[in-house]
């Protein structure tokens, strides 16, 4: 196979880049200098974001930039959203001939709204080949080889199917998919929902109540994603209703955490603290009020969310605001 590069050595990247060495993939991993990339290679394990996993013998760890890169046919950015842009930027005149870019970033662009397929054609052009990873997945239970799927979409089928091809292993079914504004669309909002899923179950709420927000949730996610052009199809699999319940159900989400904490009375910075690592939600919220604002799609637990993360809403009268709407169709 020919080489991938991951760029981004925290706790996601580290694991795709596992996984990728597993399934016999020649990998390069490259991290910030505040990632330790030195470090991590000369340990051949990431304690700090994956601890206890060791390096297979495919997966070197590269702290030089264009070193990394010289070499990659296939360059997969692990970054947060509000990251996404200034990686592509500095990546862009140093990719190798034919590179073909992906990314596992979920969430809008905040200051344009703009999804993260449209900022990577806007910096890298319209002949790079592009494509996402995603669907429902915690990178402890990648990086342990626990049973996974994930989805690989791509308008280039070509590339979602070697992509796909090349990260499965037999712990690991990837699926590919066209619908790269769908995929994209299910990242962004499942972060928002599932703050409102930890949120409910931290004021106590019970498990009505969390089955509530998720469905709930999903419909104001598809009513997003038609309204962006994307299949509603694509929201009743992986990277839809499947990471939806995944990122509200368990703890090892860190959006999902974040709810529980400003439900116990955190502030939203001292929650955030907390966490100590990127909450995608606390930034997704005010990105994807601001494109349904922009494209009248409602979306009331996303707005309340909002609310009480920006504009300090009491949280413990979100529930009766939400149970008291006019009553309407399902």
């Amino acid at each position: 196979m020919q080489p991938i590069t991951i760029l981004g050595a925290g706790s996601w990247g580290t694991a795709l880049a596992i996984q990728f060495a597993r399934a016999g993939r020649p990998t390069v991993l490259w991290g910030r200098a505040e990632d330790e990339p030195e470090r991590i290679g000369r340990e051949r394990r990431n304690e700090r974001y994956l601890p206890g996993v060791e390096f297979p013998p495919a997966l070197t760890v590269e702290p030089d930039l264009p070193a990394a890169l010289c070499t990659a046919r296939d360059v997969l950015l692990v970054v947060p959203s509000s990251a996404l842009r200034a990686v592509l930027t500095e990546i862009a005149p140093l990719l190798p001939p034919g590179a073909r870019v992906a990314w596992a970033t979920k969430g809008f662009e905040l200051s344009t709204g703009k999804l993260p397929h449209q900022v990577a054609r806007e910096v890298l052009g319209p002949s790079v080949p592009i494509a996402v990873l995603s669907g429902p997945t915690f990178a402890k239970e990648v990086g342990k080889g626990l049973p996974t799927a994930i989805a690989c979409a791509s308008p280039d089928p070509e590339f979602a199917l070697e992509l796909a091809r090349s990260v499965s292993t037999p712990h690991l079914r990837a699926y590919t998919q066209a619908d790269i504004v769908g995929v994209e669309v299910g990242g962004a909002v499942k972060n928002v929902i599932a703050i409102a899923a930890g949120a409910s179950d931290g004021m106590g709420f019970g498990a009505n109540a969390r089955v509530f927000l998720i469905t709930r949730g999903l419909a104001e996610m598809v009513r997003l994603g038609a309204a962006l052009g994307a299949q509603r199809d694509t929201f009743m699999g992986l990277t839809g209703l499947g990471d939806l319940v995944l990122t509200c159900t368990d703890d090892q989400s860190r959006n999902r955490r974040f709810g529980l904490a400003v439900a116990r009375g955190a502030s939203v910075e001292a929650a955030v603290r907390e966490i100590g690592q990127v909450v995608e939600g606390y930034h997704a919220a005010r990105a994807v009020r601001k494109v349904a604002q922009e494209h009248g799609v409602d979306m009331p637990i996303c707005e309340h969310v909002y609310k009480v993360i920006y504009e300090g809403l009491d949280i413990s009268g979100v529930a009766t605001a939400l149970m008291t709407r006019a009553v309407s169709a399902e």
